[in-house]
């Protein structure tokens, strides 16, 4: 670690050697500490276990956190899934063999186990079995595993329940982090969306024997005439698909029945059904405030991690640009130098050489930031090479002169006095000649050669944004 670093700097000066292979050791066990600090702070964003290893099986760690290993799982995980299509009962167009089709299978599921392996080789054991999803996961892998090496046995298909849990598998995939937080936000929510439900049935229950005993006499009456109509028409009735059909006809016999079914409404459809709402979003805001809470003190836990490896002893206080630096090349390899020195800038609001743990604290918000250069860009045209540069900044100084402006309003007033001279030279009424006079085509060329200079020189923004120009 950073220690270790410090107690070669205060050794006492040895053979050119032992100096040489001192600096070597030292540079690599900053190496390796840039590498752990790296892995602590992409456990702490991405979430996946609320507990550290201290001892991380980095070869492990590496191979299940890349692009290549994410795309592995997701084209298993399709695979499996669109083997459906070939399994029996399928599509006949794309129905396979069974000894393909289980193959098939026995190789994505394989790929499975191999990605499960990988992941509890950097967990450890303890944590693998601890995890919920990861247990469902492998539970799921174990059943379908047997099922297919009997489908290969038998060489026949049989009914097959669990092809419903394949998507078990898409869904623990890295890309779908977010579907994920939903169901688990929605598993969360259960129990008190479970005790609203409760009670909604229960008044249905109540009202169900109620209205049975009030309208079952009345034998022209089908909604009530049994326990079980009554209960499912008033179920019904909960979402206004019989209503008023269903009120009907108790009503024809007694107007005061409807009494009955306006209660019933008020409290079921109109109270219940707006609690049980109610209580879902609240439940959902709570729980969002629990996993906001929780994120932030594991982002926080993987920071002190992180600047315990990244600090040393003679400067304690904070983290230099150069262990910075050496950082993002683990956390962020794409990140330029320049990124890097504006990030350690921006994260560093204390204005000294040191990151102190404070602002150490808004890593994530802080390296999460886009990097642009800024220009003031004065035409549309600045960033065009520049021999183009200059015929369109010659073209936009022309066009702002006050000689081209008053050339073209000259133009204009001409324009005008020769259609009045045109009118009134007209004789015998022929307004529309069949011949487009010349006069005509000069002005239009004039005018068409005025919108070129314009657009190109000052640029389609600033042109149409001028009224005038409109």
């Amino acid at each position: 670690d950073g220690g270790s670093y410090d107690v070669i700097n205060d050794a006492s000066s040895p053979a050119a050697g032992d100096c040489c292979a001192q600096q070597s050791s030292a540079r690599h066990n900053w190496e390796m500490n840039y590498q752990e600090a790296a892995i602590y702070l992409q456990i702490g964003k991405n979430d996946y276990y609320d507990s550290f290893q201290e001892a991380v099986a980095l070869a492990a760690y590496l191979f299940a956190h890349n692009h290549l290993f994410y795309l592995m799982e997701l084209s298993t995980a399709l695979l499996l899934l669109l083997l459906s299509l070939c399994e029996a009962p399928a599509v006949p167009m794309l129905r396979l063999g069974i000894f393909v089709h289980a193959t098939l299978e026995l190789f994505a599921l394989i790929v499975v186990v191999f990605e499960l392996s990988m992941k509890m080789r950097w967990l450890g054991f303890q944590t693998f079995i601890r995890h919920k999803r990861t247990m469902v996961k492998t539970c799921v892998l174990f059943v379908q595993f047997i099922e297919a090496i009997v489908v290969l046995v038998r060489q026949t298909s049989h009914v097959r329940i669990t092809r419903a849990l394949r998507c078990i598998f898409l869904v623990d995939c890295r890309y779908c982090g977010a579907v994920r937080r939903n169901l688990r936000q929605i598993f969360q929510s259960l129990p008190p969306f479970i005790d609203i439900l409760l009670l909604l049935l229960f008044f249905m229950v109540i009202f169900a024997i109620l209205g049975f005993y009030l309208f079952s006499p009345n034998q022209s009456d089908p909604y009530f005439n049994t326990l079980e109509n009554s209960l499912v028409n008033l179920f019904v009735l909960l979402t206004t698909s019989n209503f008023p059909d269903v009120m009907m006809p108790s009503y024809a016999r007694n107007p005061w029945s409807c009494v009955f079914f306006i209660v019933y409404l008020s409290i079921e459809l109109y109270f219940i059904m707006n609690l049980l709402l109610a209580v879902v979003f609240d439940t959902f805001n709570d729980i969002e405030k629990r996993k906001f809470k929780s994120l932030l003190l594991h982002k926080r836990t993987a920071i002190q991690h992180a600047y315990r490896l990244l600090i040393t002893k003679q400067r304690p206080s904070g983290i230099s640009f150069k262990h910075f630096e050496g950082l993002l090349r683990f956390y962020k390899p794409r990140m330029c130098a320049r990124e890097r020195y504006l990030t350690f800038k921006a994260l560093n609001q204390s204005n000294t050489p040191l990151v102190s743990l404070k602002d150490f604290y808004n890593f994530y918000e802080v390296v999460g930031l886009k990097w642009k250069a800024k220009r003031n860009r004065e035409h549309w045209f600045d960033d065009l090479p520049r021999t183009a540069f200059l015929i369109f900044k010659g073209i936009n100084i022309l066009v702002k002169s006050r000689v081209f402006q008053y050339t073209m309003y000259t133009v204009v007033a001409v324009n005008g006095i020769w259609i009045l001279v045109e009118t009134f030279m007209l004789q015998g009424g022929n307004f529309f000649s069949r011949n487009v006079p010349w006069s005509y085509i000069v002005f239009l060329t004039i005018y068409g050669v005025e919108l070129l200079l314009k657009t190109t020189g000052l640029g389609p923004v600033e042109y149409l944004s001028s009224g005038w120009n409109l």
